[in-house]
């Protein structure tokens, strides 16, 4: 799940390359509770994957068009302790992925995952989840849920971006946390800060960074302007983009008119080297 793409167009149009908008994040609260993991004081944690048969049959319920059943089994999981299994649920109720769209809903599994999880045996998998519910998490506090208690907090969003991106080296969480550096949201503008957590983004293959840092790059904002290596960096994010993602491939092509002929074949040259460096895993 990538509950992130509505905000990478809102940071290219910021960045003066013409791009729209994207909306907020819509929904109201379901008056259904949120099945918890077992957490301190309840005894240990299954370990992750503790009932795969519940997975499997949520696989199977939910390509026959059972939601419901699927539903069911994934909840399952998660109160063995299953955290991918919160996830999964989390995403579908802020996708609105064979269940009425309802983001308090996926709110609140994604906080039952960073409140319940015990972080120092967040390794591997359950790392990779317990990342991810902070990052949403994060992204929730930035903008708010429209008729809900969930109001925006810029600030608690950056310390949840910020313990992702520090603890847990999450390259999306380190894409978020430079954007609010940038943007000034939740802490002070800070350029070098920005610059920084976006480039680590970058290197670690976030598509969005490397979207604003190709960007910031090419217009010379926030960093000395190099106009080959933003193009780079716009190429790099064309390609790693899922199909479909706003905006990347527009403002590359706006680049790449604007550019100089010397600009586009360094930029060329530059690709190559990075696709080496990648082959060779010294990436």
């Amino acid at each position: 799940m990538r509950i992130s793409d509505h905000i990478l167009p809102v940071a290219l149009f910021s960045l003066g390359l013409g791009l729209t908008t994207a909306h907020a994040l819509d929904g109201t609260r379901s008056p259904d509770n949120i099945p918890g993991m077992p957490g301190v004081g309840v005894g240990p944690q299954a370990p992750v994957g503790a009932d795969p048969t519940n997975l499997k049959s949520w696989y199977h319920m939910k390509q026959a068009g059972d939601t419901d059943g699927a539903v069911k089994a994934l909840e399952r999981a998660f109160h063995n302790g299953d955290v991918g299994a919160g996830w999964e649920l989390g995403r579908m109720y802020a996708d609105g992925d064979g269940v009425k769209q309802d983001p308090v809903r996926a709110f609140d599994y994604f906080r039952a995952i960073a409140e319940n999880q015990r972080n120092d045996e967040a390794t591997g998998r359950q790392a990779r989840f317990v990342a991810g519910a902070y990052v949403s998490l994060g992204l929730y506090y930035l903008n708010g849920i429209p008729n809900s208690d969930i109001k925006p907090d810029p600030v608690r969003a950056h310390q949840k971006f910020m313990y992702a991106a520090t603890y847990f080296g999450d390259p999306d969480a380190q894409y978020q946390l430079g954007r609010t550096y940038l943007d000034g949201q939740g802490v002070a503008k800070d350029p070098k800060q920005a610059a920084r957590w976006l480039y680590q983004a970058a290197m670690k293959g976030q598509y969005e960074a490397q979207a604003v840092f190709g960007s910031l790059l090419f217009k010379g904002q926030i960093v000395a302007r190099d106009g080959a290596k933003g193009l780079m960096w716009l190429k790099i994010a064309v390609d790693a983009a899922p199909s479909g993602a706003p905006g990347v491939k527009e403002v590359y092509t706006a680049a790449w008119k604007q550019a100089t002929e010397d600009e586009r074949a360094a930029a060329l040259v530059h690709l190559e080297h990075w696709k080496e460096q990648v082959r060779s895993g010294h990436q």
